[in-house]
């Protein structure tokens, strides 16, 4: 749904004249000014030009208002009875909603907001479900409950209620009403709670402002003092001073947080270009990149074909070249991780047992006398497919996801944990999972996540994936993904403060019929309100991998596009984050795409990816301007 700017319906059309209404500046922020009365009465349309095929007033919306100071923001009102259906209205230190149901008119009280206090704020009512929310400044306040209206023969009004009584006296910059979603996970968290955009009417932003009154209209720069010489402080009292550093000939403005470079140049993305063929001897299914202190940047390659084994890279005058072969049996992943100053390599390996027949993945230690990975330690796995490595408290964890054991893939996946008396790891905790193929580990403010991607519980690839807490020293569930097919990676991004979770959806396993690969992928959103990660986007895929990467400023996605169900040769594809979400710019021809790596040099930035089908991968450059 889109939202609908209850403001820019009310403004006359372009070319007309504002009558009782006044643009103002108020602490740098443009407001609308109603001038009693005519203004209240002009700003009014009737409400059949939003309901078009209904005359039902959603049961789910958001209202969306900035303001300062008030009085009634707007009512709906059945003109032929005078019925006022719905009111939201501001006074001293509290806000009210007025509401008409079958029982008469409810009058819903939320005390204690401080509206009246000479500050622009913005206002978020959002009905869905059984129980709607208010939230000012990206803060929860109260959970009123939902009502059904009928909006036959009624008009909106803005600033009023149609009559004299509770004018709105204060300024208006923004009124929407989005139908069928929460705005408030749209617009917050942001980076000025008070003035939490959804949609401000172009008047605002484009018609030359004209002062009212003694009200004279400052630029929001006006009255910035220009400091020289060694960095000042910048907090909120300091917002929009500028800061010359005569050192090194740099400008700044202090946005009440930080300095903002005014005259750095960003980086954008312009095409990428064929940088290096890696022949690696055998089908690569995992790529792990990782530093190595006075030594530089390696790329493990989790290599399929055992008579090979895996082959270990290092970037050495802008190629990667072959520095070490490590013996290991169908190697499906590897995960690079350190305790203390301690370096490690886990392989995730398929095929290597004992003499005993138990299935065995192994970790390496860096050597710093033999400037190699040595074997470690061995742990029993079950077809593994990935190892997640993460810190919590000054603790070292491992996470397995085990595939399955012999033809069953509902069994347990383990979490091992650093014992520093025995120098080894041992099992912490086991989990329920069903074919599970990626582990990802992330963190949020003093919480720390686990989410598997399950792929296929021996019956149907249709099942949820789980994402977990970290609660009394184990992982308890947290919230369950319905909706995964073949879930094969997990990428945690954040943009911001936002946090996004992307999936990769690979296959819906049909019982008559081939398999379907063109699946969408989902991009969720955790959003704070809720405490829950929701859907954001959907893009089509035939994925099996997700890379988040940055150049400058500019947001990317790339999706390792694997197999349509007849070819492997398919492009891959990488999103840049628009205005609504992320939407396609670059297509890269790829052969089996597995996995998806981005790193930097001290010149250039570059992806690589590994082919599942073809013993070849690619580095490619990122060419910018």
């Amino acid at each position: 749904m889109l939202p609908l700017d209850l403001l820019s319906r009310a403004l006359p059309t372009a070319g007309g004249a504002l009558q009782g209404l006044c643009i103002v500046q108020d602490q740098g922020t443009r407001g609308l000014r109603l001038l009693a009365p005519a203004g209240h009465r002009a700003l009014s349309f009737p409400a059949s030009q939003l309901f078009v095929n209904c005359d039902l007033f959603p049961a789910e919306f958001s209202i969306v208002v900035t303001l300062k100071r008030g009085e009634y923001i707007f009512s709906l009102v059945e003109e032929e009875l005078d019925l006022l259906l719905l009111g939201l209205q501001v006074g001293q230190e509290k806000l009210q909603l007025l509401v008409q149901d079958g029982s008469g008119q409810r009058r819903i009280t939320v005390r204690g907001v401080p509206l009246a206090d000479g500050r622009w704020h913005t206002l978020v009512l959002s009905v869905t479900g059984r129980h709607a929310t208010v939230t000012m400044d990206c803060d929860t306040l109260f959970e009123p409950f939902p009502v059904a209206l009928r909006t036959t023969g009624s008009m909106f009004y803005i600033g009023s209620r149609r009559a004299l009584r509770g004018l709105f006296s204060g300024l208006l910059r923004q009124l929407v009403l989005l139908p069928g979603l929460d705005a408030a996970s749209r617009i917050c968290p942001a980076s000025d709670p008070r003035l939490a955009v959804l949609s401000v009417t172009p008047a605002l932003l484009e018609i030359p402002v004209i002062p009212l009154g003694d009200e004279a209209l400052t630029h929001p720069h006006a009255g910035a003092r220009l400091t020289q010489g060694s960095r000042p402080p910048c907090a909120e009292s300091k917002q929009a001073q500028l800061w010359f550093d005569t050192v090194d000939n740099g400008l700044f403005l202090c946005d009440g947080l930080t300095w903002v470079d005014m005259l750095q140049e960003r980086e954008k993305l312009d095409y990428l270009e064929d940088h290096q063929d890696l022949h690696t001897l055998s089908e690569t299914l995992d790529i792990e990149l990782f530093h190595v202190p006075s030594l530089g940047l390696f790329a493990a390659m989790a290599n399929w074909e055992s008579s090979f084994g895996s082959r270990i890279y290092k970037w050495t005058d802008g190629k990667f070249q072959l520095y070490q072969n490590i013996s290991t049996s169908e190697a499906l992943a590897w995960k690079f991780f350190t305790v203390d100053d301690k370096m490690f390599l886990a392989a995730a390996i398929s095929k290597e047992r004992d003499q005993g027949g138990r299935e065995l993945s192994v970790i390496y230690k860096w050597s710093p006398q033999r400037l190699q990975f040595l074997l470690y330690q061995s742990l029993e796995t079950h077809s593994a497919r990935d190892w997640e490595a993460f810190h919590i408290g000054g603790e070292v964890f491992l996470a397995v996801a085990n595939l399955r054991q012999n033809n069953n893939h509902n069994i347990d996946s383990v979490i091992y944990k650093w014992n520093p008396s025995t120098e080894a790891f041992e099992v912490n905790q086991t989990i329920q999972t069903s074919g599970a193929y990626d582990w990802e580990f992330f963190t949020v403010g003093p919480y720390h996540f686990l989410v598997v991607a399950n792929t296929f519980n021996g019956v149907s690839t249709h099942i949820e994936s789980m994402i977990y807490i970290w609660l009394g020293g184990i992982f308890q569930p947290f919230q369950a993904i319905m909706q995964t097919l073949g879930a094969t990676d997990w990428e945690m991004f954040r943009i911001g403060s936002r946090v996004f979770l992307a999936v990769a959806n690979s296959q819906k396993l049909c019982q008559e019929g081939p398999s379907v690969y063109a699946l969408n992928s989902t991009i969720y959103e955790l959003d704070m309100t809720m405490k829950m990660f929701l859907r954001f986007q959907d893009i089509g895929t035939y994925a099996v991998d997700w890379e988040f990467f940055t150049v400058g400023d500019e947001k990317f996605l790339v999706v390792a596009n694997s197999f349509n169900g007849q070819f492997h040769s398919l492009n891959s594809v990488i999103y840049w984050q628009g205005y609504e979400g992320f939407v396609p710019v670059h297509r890269l021809p790829t052969i089996g795409c597995k996995d998806w790596e981005f790193f930097k040099s001290t010149e250039d930035s570059y992806l690589i990816y590994s082919s599942a089908t073809e013993p070849l991968s690619k580095v490619l450059r990122l060419k910018t301007f």
